[in-house]
């Protein structure tokens, strides 16, 4: 915590004006946080003057690209063990690990009713219902968590159709090759009532999101500061839009 603190002091500076020889931070982001992404991407080019380029994937798949030498420089993780495995793997920051958010997962469909979300998953009167791929994918291993503790895997395990991320689970909703499925409530935080059932919270683990700098930008005060950014209150506000929790 110490060396977090120390990052985030050296950037305060950074974040108050306009930087005079803009830089472009290498950021990998969980797929769930997309939106919320661009939108912090936005603001802190506003304020600094640097840029920010995100590659969005599974918090699994880009943990692997970081300890194959993916040259990103920061990591925003959907959970909280890959941050600190990339530390004690030698690819992070010792003490700058923090959580920059808590994920919600939501059940959402375009063509079905699904307010009473229980109800519509016990009847199963659906063909097929996407998840993202559990065994990268944090919110795909909270969706079958949560098929788990509702004791209907033995039924809608046939009818799963697996995305790569939480982004494809949720184009292949859009798309219509699922009736419903399993997404972040930041991907769908606009659309009506009807249409999303925020799962209730004991049914799942937590989904803790943690941020790490990586050893690639620990020599660059623009990856320090974007980190600081999402602590500050102006980056706090703009992750709770998304529905997310702060710390």
């Amino acid at each position: 915590m110490r060396r977090l603190a120390v990052l985030v002091g050296l950037s305060v500076g950074l974040l108050s004006s306009v930087s005079a020889l803009a830089a472009e931070v290498s950021v990998a982001v969980a797929a769930n946080f997309t939106r919320p992404a661009e939108a912090l991407g936005a603001a802190f080019t506003a304020k600094t003057g640097d840029t920010v380029s995100f590659s969005f994937g599974a918090t699994g798949a880009l943990y692997t690209q970081v300890t194959h030498g993916a040259p990103f420089e920061v990591f925003l993780a959907a959970d909280a063990k890959r941050p600190s495995q990339t530390v004690s793997e030698g690819f992070g920051v010792g003490g700058s690990v923090f959580t920059y958010a808590v994920g919600k997962v939501v059940l959402y469909s375009p063509s079905l009713d699904v307010t009473d979300g229980t109800a519509v998953l016990t009847a199963s009167s659906f063909q097929k219902i996407a998840i993202a791929d559990p065994s990268t994918a944090p919110y795909g291993a909270a969706a079958m968590e949560t098929i788990d503790k509702l004791g209907l895997a033995a039924a809608l395990s046939p009818k799963l159709v697996t995305g790569e991320n939480i982004t494809q689970a949720l184009q292949f909703v859009e798309s219509a090759n699922a009736e419903l499925g399993f997404v972040a409530l930041s991907q769908v935080i606009d659309k009506p009532a009807a249409q999303v059932w925020r799962v209730p919270e004991d049914l799942y683990a937590p989904i803790r999101q943690d941020a790490v700098l990586l050893k690639t930008g620990e020599a660059d005060p623009a990856a320090a500061a974007f980190l600081a950014f999402l602590q500050s209150e102006e980056g706090k506000a703009i992750i709770a839009s998304y529905g997310y929790d702060t710390h």
